[in-house]
């Protein structure tokens, strides 16, 4: 999946906000037990990226018996 957002923030704003968005997704999306990569590039050139492995068990997942 690929998810394109444009945004009307300078690059200086963009650069700001860019770790905080990071942190947010990754958060969300760690609660899956799924492989993927968020990867974000500013129009200041800057590249932000988080990657998460595929996890056998979850530790908020009860075991299966």
């Amino acid at each position: 999946m690929d998810i394109r957002f444009i945004s009307t923030l300078t690059a200086e704003d963009e650069n700001s906000l860019a770790p905080a968005l990071l942190a947010a997704v990754g958060s969300l999306l760690d609660r899956f037990s799924i492989p993927y990569t968020v990867r974000i590039e500013t129009t200041g050139e800057k590249v932000f990226q988080h990657t998460h492995p595929a996890c056998e068990q979850m530790p908020w997942r009860l075991p299966v018996s």
